[in-house]
């Protein structure tokens, strides 16, 4: 009779696990894509570029305010303030939260400081401080009823988002049916093959999940939701960021994925970092069935679905996982389908526990996958046992404290990255761009070039070009660097005593002509030839020099991965928000804006409406001659 019993409960504990991991993912594509052809098509309102808005569309937009929790992240936080400098929102409409939590460091100091720089002044920030570290879910509950908005939109300081992301997100909230609305998650460095794996496995079961009418919770990296369905959440809540969507869910609102927006965590993990942060996860989920057990309800419809197979399973997952492997090894013995179940499943143990402790191991995609499966679901439910027995308190702790020096050795070196995130045919539509805008300016400003070379032999004595080398585009084996060909703006031989220097306003060094040049950017029209060698791009990141390189790696974190699979543009989103470099913290603002532009070459008409918004004003400020 134990035999029998044991042996349904053996099978079912399989099933359960099979189905969780590829039966529900299977059937979840099924479904969406069943949905979506039988629901009537919507087209979302286009999230237009501000440049291209009148100030009746701009009043139209809903108030957005950004709260950023922060404890101890003096490493971090002044990023994070650049690239929410760089996003592309009316500044009338946001508002900008820095909750500093019983910080121990200097992260509050750090933001007022962030905040007062050029690039950022034009930011409606507040720095809050706390005296005592209460936990997260305390200071959200005490800032947001505080908040004056339409939106919330909570965000992680190590990660930065894609700069038309609110603009993205006020056209996803125009569907009043939406509640709440989740990013795209990345990970800038994966500690692991299988993190990698697993994360956009998530993001591909976030869409689908979507598509059925919600998904299930949201990332803390960014998230945006209706600040008047806020409910301050119990002291105790683990998981914010699954408790507070699921909550609006149970009110009939949707949770929708917009795969445009983009969160890129840039705090790299260790595997112990990572299973301390899943022990944490479990612990939440578990707390999640407890506190949003309703959703289990038939009345939900897709969303109970949802909640069961792929919250409620991933609870029960690491138990389930114990029991199969154990009923199969007490059965083996007298039935050989448990022996051959049980030699599976020890084999597949096998490989991830090697995987483990022997990372090198050439043990594939497979290994890591496995490896990072069967780590997860031991975290799990060491977490969830931990919840169970009230060990976990739920208070807010960093699973790790980063100080500024520490910052750099997780960089990702030139011989470990990987390809470039630019969408292919975003890659192949920017070089045709490129070739046929280079072309036609210099077919049109050819005529020009002869009256701006002797206005420069008129006005000192030199050569007309200027030559200068600069580093071009990363990719994994090589960095390219190349000539930059510019219209000479200085006297002859102007580092010929103090070497490589930053420029300065009211710089000597500049003749009459080259200040007239660079106001009006025309000293760049030789760089159309860069264009079209290849060298270069109409947009993307400033090119900098060789001399200065390592001192800028050194002190700017990612400064070196700004260029990675992107060519560098004669403008951009640094080069029309800030001037000419004079200073090492001129270029630090502009990394945060190199980075926002990089996110979005993932999408082609983000991108596209973002080129044409960089064009633009790039003409604009030719024509009023504001360039420095």
């Amino acid at each position: 009779m134990w035999q029998q019993l044991i042996s349904s409960l053996t099978l079912i504990a399989i099933v359960l696990i099979i189905y969780h991991h590829l039966g529900y993912p299977l059937l979840l594509r099924w479904l969406s894509k069943k949905t979506s052809s039988i629901k009537p098509q919507t087209v979302k309102p286009q999230a237009i570029s501000r440049a291209f808005q009148d100030s009746a569309s701009d009043a139209d937009l809903p108030r957005i305010a950004i709260m950023v929790p922060a404890y101890n992240e003096a490493a971090w936080i002044a990023e994070k303030i650049r690239n929410l400098a760089a996003l592309d929102y009316p500044g009338s409409k946001l508002s900008i939260v820095i909750a500093c939590d019983g910080c121990q460091d200097e992260t509050a100091a750090l933001a007022r400081q962030t905040a007062d720089e050029m690039a950022c002044r034009h930011l409606n920030i507040t720095v809050m401080e706390f005296a005592e570290n209460r936990g997260k879910v305390a200071t959200m509950n005490e800032v947001i009823p505080l908040l004056a908005c339409d939106l919330v939109a909570l965000s992680d300081v190590s990660a930065i988002i894609s700069c038309d992301a609110l603009l993205q997100a006020a056209a996803s909230f125009a569907d009043p049916a939406v509640g709440v609305l989740n990013s795209h998650y990345q990970i800038y460095q994966p500690g692991t093959g299988g993190e990698e794996t697993y994360w956009q496995y998530q993001g591909l079961l976030k869409t689908q999940e979507a598509a059925l009418g919600a998904t299930l919770g949201a990332h803390g990296a960014f998230y945006l939701f209706r600040r008047e369905l806020f409910e301050p959440l119990p002291a105790d809540t683990i998981n914010d960021d699954f408790v507070l969507p699921m909550r609006i869910v149970a009110k009939g609102y949707r949770a929708a994925h917009e795969n445009q927006i983009i969160a890129l965590e840039l705090e790299a993990s260790s595997v112990a970092m990572d299973f301390k942060r899943r022990q944490r996860i479990g612990a939440g989920n578990l707390q999640q069935v407890v506190l949003l057990k309703q959703l289990l309800s038939p009345r939900y419809r897709g969303v109970a679905f949802l909640f069961t197979s792929g919250k409620v399973l991933r609870v029960l997952s690491g138990y389930l996982m114990v029991f199969a492997l154990v009923g199969s090894l007490l059965l083996a013995g007298e039935s050989s389908v448990f022996l051959c179940l049980a030699l599976i499943q020890s084999f597949l143990y096998l490989i991830a526990v090697t995987t483990l402790i022997f990372p090198a191991a050439p043990t594939g995609k497979l290994g890591h996958t496995l490896a990072y499966l069967v780590s997860g679901h031991a975290a799990s439910l060491i977490g969830s046992l931990r919840y169970a027995l009230g060990l976990e308190k739920g208070r807010w702790q960093r699973v790790t404290a980063l100080s500024a020096s520490d910052r750099r050795p997780f960089i990702i070196h030139s011989n470990q990255r990987q390809s470039s995130a630019m969408n292919p045919i975003t890659a192949k539509t920017k070089r045709v761009m490129d070739i046929i805008i280079a072309g036609l300016g210099l077919a049109l400003t050819l005529p020009v070039f002869p009256v701006i070379a002797l206005a420069i032999k008129l006005d000192s004595p030199g050569p007309v070009f200027f030559q200068q080398r600069r580093i071009g585009q990363m990719l994994p084996e090589q960095t390219r660097i190349f000539n930059i060909l510019k219209f000479r703006t200085m006297v002859v031989n102007a580092e010929s005593v103090t070497g490589a220097v930053f420029a300065s306003k009211a710089d000597p060094r500049i003749t009459r002509v080259g200040s007239f040049l660079r106001k009006t950017r025309l000293d760049e029209l030789p760089q159309l030839i860069n264009v079209l060698r290849g060298d270069m791009s109409i947009v993307g990141p400033r090119p900098e020099r060789p001399e200065f390189y390592q001192q800028l790696e050194s002190a700017i974190p990612f400064f070196t991965e700004r260029t990675y699979g992107i060519l560098p543009g004669i403008t951009g989103l640094a080069q029309i928000n800030q001037g000419y470099d004079t200073s090492i913290e001129d270029v630090r603002s502009k990394v945060a804006f190199d980075h926002s532009y990089a996110l979005i070459l993932g999408s082609f008409w983000p991108w596209f409406r973002t080129d044409l918004m960089i064009m633009g004003k790039t003409f604009g400020i030719m024509l009023s001659r504001r360039g420095q």
